[in-house]
């Protein structure tokens, strides 16, 4: 008879580890049985089992079919493969088997989706008013993120309050990439050049674009919050949307955008400028007015521009378009 563990409460019998990787309780037996008893042959096996050689010959053959057992050699034996190599081995064909699984549950998650959405297309989004909501639909979707974010910058703001700065942070730190694209009128704000400098150097890939079409976050390509409502007059509002032909579009469109911006980055070579002038080049490189670049260094339109002329004689440069060009080359921006 076969020994059955029980749980605890000496009730209900526990699974064999065995029944994991697709053996029987009875295969398990008689794999027992040859491991104790190699030479006993089937004839012997049955014996020790209590079963018929016909049920023992038929086990024999599923414990060959999952490689328990070798072959027979030229007497017609069967040999127990090493449990060590065995078990490994069915451990990584469950493991195979397991990822397929997988694939073809996200496949058929797919169909049910848009099932789904067929059926009641309200399941495609969700409204969250209010900060409070919508601060928590953020920290969900950048807690469920698996591979990457993706973000539109721009003000207005969807909930100021959000610690999106934390999430972001949060999100870096778990290795998800983080893909910023950030309006550079918001950039004048010296608050939110602050954020973006500090995501960059978090590890975030941060673009720039003279403007961006509108705050957007998109998780994974396939859920995304944009805002409703424009302002904060009468309430933050957004909504949330779902796996469709939506995010897969809202997707695209964050991809073209990300093709046309400028990068935002900190200067690679240290030795070559000053913290000062790391500063206004990714100013300049962001796009932003001279009136906004001189507030954000702090100094009179009539030294930054003679700021930026130095610089332009430093690499040669006969106009700011070129200064950008070759500051990128030397990797300053």
């Amino acid at each position: 008879m076969v020994n059955t563990a029980y749980d605890t409460a000496g009730q209900t019998p526990a699974a064999s580890p065995w029944a994991a990787v697709g053996v029987s309780e009875f295969d398990e037996l008689l794999y027992q049985a040859v491991l104790n008893q190699p030479d006993a042959g089937a004839a012997g096996w049955a014996l020790l089992t209590g079963a018929s050689p016909a049920r023992v010959r038929e086990a024999c053959n599923r414990l060959l079919a999952l490689g328990l057992l070798q072959p027979p050699d030229s007497m017609g034996g069967l040999r127990a493969v090493d449990p060590r190599v065995a078990i490994r081995g069915l451990i990584r064909r469950r493991e195979t088997e397991s990822e397929l699984l997988a694939a073809t549950a996200e496949e058929m998650a797919t169909a049910y989706e848009a099932g789904l959405l067929r059926e009641e297309p309200s399941r495609l989004i969700e409204v969250a008013s209010g900060e409070g909501a919508i601060a928590a639909r953020l920290e969900e979707m950048y807690a469920r993120a698996e591979h990457e974010v993706c973000l539109f910058d721009t003000p207005p703001y969807l909930a100021p309050a959000a610690p999106q700065v934390d999430l972001q942070a949060d999100l870096l730190s778990r290795g998800i990439v983080s893909r910023g694209i950030y309006a550079a009128t918001g950039l004048e704000d010296p608050k939110v050049l602050s954020r973006a400098l500090r995501m960059v150097e978090l590890g975030e890939q941060a673009r720039v674009l003279p403007s961006v079409p509108l705050k957007l976050l998109v998780v994974d390509g396939c859920r995304a919050l944009l805002p409703l409502t424009a302002s904060s007059a009468g309430g933050y509002c957004a909504v949330v949307v779902w796996h469709s032909a939506v995010t897969e579009a809202l997707q695209k469109l964050f991809e073209l955008a990300w093709q046309q911006a400028t990068p935002l980055g900190q200067a690679a070579d240290d030795s070559e400028l000053s913290e000062s002038d790391r500063t206004l080049t990714r100013l300049l490189a962001a796009g932003m007015k001279d009136e906004a670049v001189a507030r954000h260094l702090g100094v009179s339109l009539r030294t930054l521009r003679r700021r930026v002329s130095d610089l332009q004689e430093r690499l040669g440069a006969s106009s700011r378009f070129q200064l950008g060009m070759r500051a990128s080359q030397r990797g300053w921006v």
